[in-house]
């Protein structure tokens, strides 16, 4: 099986990266583009009230070729859906994109998410054609209720937003993906590349990080460290691991052994 066999289906979009990333942090524009080249990725989520949309200034979407990557505007820094909705239509009135990142905060100390006011906006921009994924606990309800909707995806937190923490309960993403049918992307939490790695192991279709890579000593290197980790971790889940047992198990069988 080669990595390009094995598509991400998202809206009715194909993508080979399973890789998402972020654009915020960044020491520099330059540095933004030079870690998006390194990490492969082919989904770019950039906060819509951070970019600077007059394009007569320098904007981070200068240093970004439109015709290379998928943007993927997000409600960052919203805490009512109709303050999402509204980012939204700002993002597709400007030309950015109709594929959209839906995030409605509930709360400014632990940024999680709103779930109630997330379903009402998922609602209403469904309904205007937007193509949605949105960024929700690690709630298999919530979760199947945005599937309901018509979300393109869900995009449940592994751990809180900029915490490193990688995936706190792994047992709610492995139902998760369990009981919806769209593709599942674990969103905010990721610290390493073996947070990413488990994440894929775990079944999920990829991982949205920014912090992971934008707050390393070394953003580029780390741009391609979690590049290969997706890789390996959804080669080991497609390959099936072996069980787990209480007791050894010889590598070299015993039988046919000449004593």
């Amino acid at each position: 099986m080669t990595q390009n066999a094995d598509t991400l289906v998202i809206g009715g979009r194909e993508f080979t990266s399973r890789l998402m990333v972020g654009t915020g942090k960044y020491a520099s524009f330059e540095q933004t583009a030079q870690a998006l080249e390194v990490s492969g990725a082919q989904i770019i989520t950039v906060a819509v009230r951070r970019v600077n949309l007059d394009r007569s200034k320098e904007s981070l979407l200068d240093y970004i070729d439109l015709k290379k990557y998928t943007l993927l505007p997000n409600t960052a820094g919203c805490y009512t859906a109709d303050d999402a909705v509204r980012t939204c239509r700002l993002a597709r009135e400007a030309g950015m994109s109709d594929f959209v990142k839906l995030e409605v905060l509930g709360d400014e100390k632990t940024l999680f998410p709103d779930n109630e006011e997330l379903l009402k906006a998922a609602k209403i921009l469904i309904s205007e054609g937007f193509t949605v994924l949105p960024y929700c606990s690690d709630d298999v309800i919530v979760c199947k209720k945005l599937e309901d909707l018509g979300c393109a995806a869900v995009m449940p937190l592994g751990a809180p937003i900029g915490s490193g923490l990688g995936i706190r309960n792994p047992y709610n993403i492995r139902i998760i993906i369990e009981n919806v049918s769209v593709p599942v992307i674990v969103d905010a939490g990721v610290g390493s590349a073996s947070d990413a790695a488990i994440a894929m192991e775990l079944g999920c279709a990829g991982v949205l990080m920014n912090t992971a890579i934008a707050g390393a000593q070394d953003p580029v290197s780390m741009a391609e460290a979690m590049k290969l980790a997706v890789i390996a971790g959804r080669l080991s889940f497609k390959a099936g691991r072996i069980p787990r047992k209480l007791y050894a198990n010889a590598s070299s069988p015993l039988d046919g052994m000449i004593g």
